[in-house]
């Protein structure tokens, strides 16, 4: 099923890059971007993830944190935070748990089927309101300017 704007977001227990646990209620109160992207440092998802870096404090302004989700493992999301000086933790999603909930790991299509059996999560971010619905999705997301992207719909 995929999700829509109104939605309630899929809850979530899963482990972030310094092997903290966290959930979706850790966020309810407050604007969640819950972003989806393939893998680490690769060139989309590194300009990706930067964007988002170098207008966190912007992002944070409007009273929204930033939450990334991929496949690999805490330590790969470790290596690509400190990297990039990432200010914003990245769940190890190893068995793919999270992306399938909201849709970002599968899905129709060839290329669906082709990242699913490589356990590679699709581009696409979900804004969450306080409440813990889904405001906003992004399915398309602009790597570059993704920030930018989000600050508009906030």
């Amino acid at each position: 099923m995929k999700l829509k704007i109104g939605d309630p977001a899929p809850m979530f227990v899963a482990t972030t890059t310094d092997d903290s646990p966290v959930k979706l209620s850790d966020y309810l109160g407050t604007k969640l971007i819950l972003y989806f992207y393939p893998m680490d440092d690769t060139p989309g998802c590194t300009k990706q993830a930067c964007s988002l870096r170098d207008h966190g404090q912007e992002i944070r302004d409007k009273g929204a944190t930033v939450l990334g989700v991929s496949t690999q493992d805490a330590a790969s999301h470790r290596r690509f935070t400190e990297k990039y000086n990432l200010d914003f933790p990245l769940i190890a999603d190893t068995d793919g748990a999270v992306a399938r909930a909201y849709g970002a790991l599968g899905g129709g299509g060839l290329m669906g089927t082709a990242t699913s059996l490589f356990g590679v999560a699709s581009r696409i971010t979900f804004i969450i309101d306080e409440s813990g619905h889904i405001a906003h999705i992004i399915d398309k997301p602009d790597c570059a300017h993704h920030a930018e992207e989000v600050l508009k719909l906030l």
